[in-house]
C-alpha cells in the first residue's frame, strides 16, 4: 500500500471493529476526501458513518467533541491543516481540558485527521506546518508518520486512544516519498523512493510514544519526523558521516528515552523539520536534549529547519530543508572542535 491506502485500510478496520467509530468533515464522504483517504467508506458503511460537513471547522471539532463525550470516537477530518485555525479554541479550551475539568467523568475520544505540509504548490494556505502549537497544549497528542506501514498503525492506535490526537499526514508522502517537482539541486531525491511498502490488511497498533531507530550509527543522532524522515536518509548518504537516524514518529507523547540513548551514544544532535526554525518543536527537542546530555555533548546542537519567513509558493523548494542542508551540519558537527 501507499500511504493514503494504509490510511484508507486503518479507517475500514476501525469502521468495521467498533460501531462508535464515525467519519466526517469537509468532502469525506461522497467525494471520498480531496486525497481520496476516505475514498469507498460512505458506500460501505452508509451515510451514518462516514458523512460530509459544512465548512465550519470550529463545527466540525465542536460536534466531535460532544459526539466523545457522548460515548462514540469519532474521526474528524479537516482538509488542510491550514484551515484548522478556527477550531484551535475547540481543540484548547475543550478537547484537552475536559478529562481534567471533569475529573474523569468526561473524556474527548477524538482523531483529528489532516494533511499539512508542502510540496504540492497548494501555496501559503495549503502548505504549512503547525505541529508545534498543538505539542504545545497540554492533553493533546500530536502523531506524524513517515511511511505506511506506521501510517496505518499509528491511526489505528490514536482512534483507540481515549485522549484527544491531532494526527497530521504529510502530503508529500501520500503518494510516495518526495511527491513533488524533481529540481536541479534535489534530483538525488525528489520523487526518488518505493511509494509502497507491506502493509497488513487487518488490526495492528504502533504504539504512540515509541520512536523508531531507523539507521544505527556512532557519529552522530539525526532527529526527524514525517517527510524529513526520507530527507534525512538522503543527507546521511550524501554525508559519509555514520549517523543514526530516529524517526519521532510522534512528538507528544515524545520518546525521550531512546533520543537520549542515541545523543549520549554519538555525543552530536542535528534536527531536522520542516516548519519555520523559530518557535519550531525543534527549539524543544534542542532543550530537552540539552538537558539531558550536556557532558556527552561535543558539539552544538544544530537545527535544519524550513527559514524564518512566509511561506514561499514560488519557492517552496528552496524553502524546504534538503539534503544538502543536513548534510553540510553533520559534517560541521563532525568536524566540530
Amino acid at each position: 500500500m501507499n500511504m493514503i491506502q494504509a490510511l484508507n485500510s486503518a479507517l475500514d478496520v476501525m469502521l468495521g471493529r467498533d460501531d462508535d467509530v464515525l467519519i466526517f468533515g469537509e468532502d469525506v464522504g461522497y467525494f471520498g476526501g480531496v486525497f481520496r483517504v476516505t475514498e469507498g467508506l460512505q458506500t460501505k458503511y452508509g451515510l451514518k458513518r462516514c458523512f460530509d460537513a459544512p465548512l465550519t471547522e470550529g463545527g466540525i471539532i465542536g460536534s466531535a467533541i460532544g459526539m466523545g463525550a457522548y460515548g462514540l470516537r469519532p474521526v474528524p477530518e479537516i482538509q488542510f491543516a491550514d484551515y484548522i485555525l478556527p477550531a484551535y479554541d475547540q481543540l484548547v479550551s475543550e478537547a484537552a481540558r475536559l478529562r481534567y475539568r471533569s475529573n474523569g467523568e468526561f473524556w474527548a475520544p477524538i482523531t483529528v485527521r489532516t494533511p499539512y505540509g508542502g510540496g504540492i504548490f497548494g501555496g501559503q494556505t495549503h502548505s504549512q506546518s503547525p505541529e508545534a502549537i498543538f505539542a504545545h497544549v497540554t492533553g493533546l497528542k500530536t502523531v506524524i508518520p513517515s511511511n505506511p506501514y506506521d501510517a496505518k498503525g499509528l491511526l489505528i492506535a490514536s482512534i483507540e486512544s481515549n485522549d484527544p490526537v491531532v494526527f497530521l499526514e504529510p502530503k508529500r508522502l501520500y503518494n510516495g516519498p518526495f511527491y513533488g517537482r524533481p529540481d536541479e539541486e534535489l534530483k538525488t531525491w525528489a520523487n526518488s523512493g518505493d511509494p509502497f511498502a507491506e502493509v497488513p490488511l487487518g488490526h495492528y497498533e504502533v504504539p504512540l510514544g515509541q520512536a523508531a531507530i531507523l539507521r544505527e550509527g556512532r557519529g552522530a543522532t539525526v532527529l526527524a519526523y514525517g517527510t524529513m524522515v526520507h530527507v534525512a536518509k538522503a543527507g546521511i548518504d550524501d554525508s559519509g558521516v555514520d549517523a543514526e537516524l530516529i524517526d519521532l514518529r510522534s512528538i507528544v507523547p515524545l520518546d525521550i528515552d531512546t533520543i537520549v540513548r542515541s545523543v549520549k551514544k554519538t555525543g552530536r544532535c542535528v534536527i531536522l523539520h520542516e516548519a519555520s526554525r523559530f518557535g519550531g518543536f525543534g527549539g524543544e527537542l534542542s532543550a530537552l536534549v540539552q538537558e539531558r546530555c550536556f557532558d556527552h555533548l561535543r558539539a552544538p546542537i544544530a537545527r535544519v529547519c524550513g527559514y524564518d519567513m512566509p511561506y514561499p509558493h514560488a519557492f517552496e523548494w528552496d524553502y524546504f530543508p534538503g539534503p544538502i542542508r543536513l548534510a553540510e551540519a553533520l559534517k560541521s558537527a563532525v568536524e566540530y572542535r
